[in-house]
């Protein structure tokens, strides 16, 4: 059964479907190798920022529960994972739940308030949950070459603006989390990165050494305290 129609604020719902509720791949195999590395797998999953259920679908049975949160439902969700629709510029979220495992992915950029935003990820989690975020990296070579060639990082062409309006470090999601009362964990890359100039991507045994430097993507794992 489809989700009902959510009426957002102007722009809310047109940015969300700009951003084509997907992302990479290596970012959902990313996260899945950080929580396994951590005995993060079980329990009840939340996809903030669900987009079409990539991460969901990616997954699989990993969980006992899936839950998927978005101000766009673009269809069932895969695996009947449960649908709801929130604009995630607001704070609280109106959502009676909370999950072991509350994962962000690529979402964080497209926000105004990106420490409400870990305020709510943070409500939304249970103690001795663990919440990821992720993010373009910032501090990559491409990127950095970006901002000293043309002025901006590579994932915030003026193009892309107001769908990617936030630009955050490693230190800034960290610092975030912080301010939440989350507990960083680890911070992590997904040694998948395009060759600044081409379109062309690093090969993965290459982009493993010194993956800050060669991701697109960064990953924080944080914990909430017990």
């Amino acid at each position: 059964m489809s989700a009902p129609a959510t009426v957002w604020p102007e722009g809310v719902e047109a940015r969300a479907r700009q951003s084509l509720g997907q992302s990479d791949a290596a970012i959902y195999r990313t996260v899945l190798e950080l929580l396994a590395r951590h005995g993060a797998l079980g329990g009840d999953l939340i996809d903030v920022g669900c987009g079409r259920g990539g991460f969901l679908s990616a997954a699989g049975e990993r969980f006992v529960s899936r839950a998927g949160l978005d101000a766009v439902a673009y269809g069932a969700l895969p695996g009947g994972a449960s649908f709801h629709g929130v604009n995630l510029e607001l704070e609280p979220w109106p959502v009676a739940m909370q999950g072991d495992v509350v994962v962000a992915i690529e979402t964080i950029e497209h926000l105004e308030n990106p420490w409400a935003f870990f305020r709510s990820l943070a409500a939304l989690t249970r103690p001795g949950g663990w919440v990821v975020v992720t993010t373009p990296n910032q501090q990559s070579l491409l990127s950095l070459l970006t901002l000293i060639l043309k002025g901006r990082f590579s994932a915030f062409p003026d193009e892309q603006f107001p769908v990617h309006k936030t630009a955050l470090l490693a230190n800034d999601l960290q610092r975030g989390a912080r301010s939440a009362g989350l507990e960083p964990v680890e911070v992590a890359y997904t040694a998948h990165g395009r060759l600044p100039l081409l379109a062309w991507h690093y090969p993965r045994w290459w982009a493993r050494r010194w993956s800050h430097w060669w991701s697109d993507n960064v990953v924080l794992l944080a914990m909430k305290p017990v």
